[in-house]
């Protein structure tokens, strides 16, 4: 990432007043495990769980939208405070446009997490947009940042630190675990 990407990415990101995220693939490791009876089990990351609650304890509010459909993602969800969840949806484009209407909030003001197709209509709206070094290469290459970390492995807490960090709130969040 160039100096003049990264100062961008910066800048977008410390306008994030909603961040949204996929689920598979960016909460996980887009692996879906099948147990005897059919269900699907899926890994989520305990740092990007904290991630999520410290941004949310700093005021930005929380988003998921995903395409599949799993008590799982809204039992993960209800557990973190996820301000807003949309499951099964295939059109996310749609479901970003009623959660603007919703909320109120401008597109700009909002980040979105993804990695595949399906997710670029959203986040070309954005006003930051980011994926995982695991994600489509399509969408790597149109997003503001690519995380280091991988889906599933730390790549939602990297960027709740980033957006923190270019929000200028990151030693505030840090600072209950510091006393």
């Amino acid at each position: 990432m160039t100096a003049a990407t990264r100062a961008d990415a910066v800048a977008r990101a410390a306008r994030v007043r909603l961040m949204i995220f996929d689920v598979d693939g960016v909460l996980t490791d887009g692996g879906l495990h099948y147990g005897p009876t059919g269900e699907i089990l899926k890994t989520f990351n305990v740092l990007d769980g904290l991630g999520i609650q410290l941004l949310r304890q700093s005021g930005i509010a929380t988003a998921i939208i995903s395409a599949r459909k799993s008590d799982i993602v809204a039992k993960r969800a209800a557990d973190l405070g996820v301000d807003h969840v949309e499951q099964g949806v295939h059109d996310k484009k749609t479901a970003f446009e009623q959660l603007l209407a919703r909320t109120l909030m401008p597109a700009q003001d909002c980040g979105f997490a993804g990695d595949d197709l399906i997710d670029l209509p959203v986040l070309l709206r954005t006003g930051f947009a980011a994926s995982v070094p695991n994600g489509h290469a399509e969408v790597r290459s149109r997003v503001h940042y690519v995380t280091q970390a991988s889906g599933g492995s730390g790549a939602v807490r990297e960027l709740c630190d980033f957006i923190l960090r270019a929000q200028g709130r990151y030693e505030a969040a840090l600072a209950p675990y510091l006393a």
